[in-house]
């Protein structure tokens, strides 16, 4: 089984001790913060992409506290300035000048030296009255808070609880950045915390960004990787871990010259039905953007002249129909012959409810010999029971997740099945039976890593139309398909590639104006993106 390409994710103290191992002095410091700095200014600039563009005339508002993480925020500030010459920023320095630490009054010096006049900057020790009607009154495109770190305790001064409540209640700021972690989410997290549309984690990404209690004011999660994991300095075990776009890099690379169709396997996709006749169409069709040699796809007999018409490169076979308008159980002969020349079966899209063909799905996944992917109506207990020991992949949303896990939790459910569960969301997770592959080190202490979680922070609310499920199933059936022994790979590098494609969709159309099947153009870009 290939390594998974991702990091850690480390608690707060895990964090302390492991920068600390990074950063040995103050140059090293500096030069960590200046990575940050440029990494935040280039990820929101891309992000507002989604709402249009930092306008030429963008107006900033930053919240600097005393530490690394309003030296961070400066400098992304710095980075962002020149580069939109009508721009002007707003610094508030939340306990004022003479609280900076050495490093964030350094960055402080450097953004007023780059920006001159454009940015202004006020000390707030007290945050009152006519501080807020001032700025109540302004329109600001983008608001970053740098004023807590990681190392936040509670409880919050009153002044800063004041400004923080403020910002969030702000009508006219249209996008909210929090550098590292919002301010007042740490280990214990505060009544009142930042509340942004965007986190940008870090050089690590600390576990309580993960949890459910901080959804709200995480908003999505992106991570900035500044080599803390690099060779040179190791890489300590975790139980959760982020997936990052370098799993995509073997797809980029040249195929051999001597490749033919079946060098890069054949997917069977058993799907449709007259009350989702177009899911297994999508399906189909981001298999065939995956790179896979071959597709058959099994369907209602219906429809399987019209398919094949619209999409001839996939071998469409028409099966019998039951009363409901989905596939039979007489299809099983059919499939069961098919198979013997497949590489992995893809069972689910569009494939309705109906009893027979329910059943029909249980006896495909107590006989299937070739790694199977469960998505969408497939995923029931009595199909998934069938699979005991083999090699599957699972790809529930949330409440299909409840309907085959019960009250287990993503960990528990996948330690008791095995396989590979993708579960869906505004953060996509894998989670493998088998231990993730790293390596321990000393400088933390060991944590069981058995099953891993990996987490994937790309995508989006674009992402939140129907169709795009059945598409992510159709591209890891068809990645399982040209890896069939390795489920784990196949499933992250499709939810990674799905996602930035996604990504990719909202940066150029919008998020409100497209049609989901747009996706599927993004995913030869998305992998050049990556590349470049």
């Amino acid at each position: 089984m290939t390594s998974v390409p991702s990091h850690p994710v480390l608690t707060c103290a895990e964090a302390k001790v492991w920068e600390a191992r990074c950063l040995k002095d103050e140059a090293a410091e500096w030069d960590a913060m200046q990575r940050a700095g440029a990494a935040v200014a280039r990820a929101v600039e891309e992000d507002f992409k989604e709402i249009g563009g930092l306008p030429v005339r963008a107006r900033l508002l930053v919240l600097v506290g005393k530490g690394h993480n309003g030296g961070d925020a400066l400098l992304a500030a710095q980075a962002i300035l020149p580069r939109y010459p009508q721009s002007t920023a707003e610094i508030l320095l939340c306990f004022g000048e003479p609280a900076l630490r050495p490093l964030a009054r350094r960055s402080l010096d450097e953004l007023l030296r780059a920006a001159g006049p454009r940015a202004r900057v006020r000390s707030v020790v007290e945050f009152g009255a006519s501080e807020r009607a001032e700025l109540l009154g302004q329109n600001f495109d983008l608001c970053m808070d740098g004023i807590f770190g990681f190392q936040f305790r509670s409880p919050m001064d009153k002044a800063t609880v004041g400004m923080i409540a403020w910002v969030n209640q702000h009508p006219r700021i249209r996008l909210r950045a929090a550098v590292d972690l919002p301010s007042g989410v740490g280990r214990v997290s505060a009544p009142t915390v930042y509340r942004a549309d965007f986190t940008y984690a870090t050089g690590i990404v600390k576990s309580p960004l993960l949890l459910s209690a901080n959804i709200a004011a995480v908003g999505r999660l992106r991570y900035l990787d500044l080599g803390f994991f690099e060779a040179q300095h190791g890489e300590p075990n975790a139980p959760d871990r982020v997936l990052l776009p370098s799993i995509l890099g073997p797809l980029t690379e040249l195929r051999s010259p001597q490749s033919d169709k079946r060098t890069f396997g054949h997917l069977c996709v058993v799907g449709g039905s007259a009350s989702y006749p177009g899911a297994v169409v999508l399906a189909v069709r981001a298999a065939l953007r995956s790179g896979v040699g071959l597709i058959t796809a099994f369907v209602p007999e219906r429809f399987a002249p019209e398919y094949a018409v619209s999409h001839p490169e996939i071998m469409w076979v028409g099966c019998p129909q039951n009363s409901a308008g989905g596939l039979s159980s007489d299809c099983l002969p059919a499939l069961r012959e098919r198979l013997k020349r497949a590489s992995a079966l893809l069972v689910g899209p569009g494939l309705g409810a109906d009893p027979e063909t329910i059943e029909l799905v249980r006896r495909i996944a107590a006989e299937v010999k070739v790694p199977i992917l469960l998505d969408a109506d497939a995923l029931r207990p009595e199909v998934v029971h069938e699979l005991g020991k083999k090699s599957f992949i699972c790809t529930p949303h949330a409440g299909e997740f409840k309907r085959i896990a019960g009250k287990l939790g993503l960990r528990e459910f996948c330690k008791k099945q095995g396989g590979v569960i993708v579960l869906k969301g505004p953060m996509t997770q894998v989670c493998s039976g088998a231990p993730a592959s790293v390596k321990a080190n000393r400088a933390l202490k060991h944590r069981v890593t058995s099953p891993a979680i990996y987490c994937s922070l790309f995508g989006g609310p674009v992402l939140a139309r129907g169709g795009s499920g059945d598409m992510l199933a159709g591209l890891i059936g068809g990645l399982l398909a040209q890896k069939p022994d390795d489920p784990l790979l196949a499933a992250s590098r499709g939810v990674v590639w799905h996602g930035l494609a996604a990504d990719l969709l909202a940066r150029a159309h919008g998020q409100v104006a497209v049609e989901n099947s747009q996706l599927l153009e993004q995913l030869g870009p998305a992998l050049h993106h990556t590349h470049g």
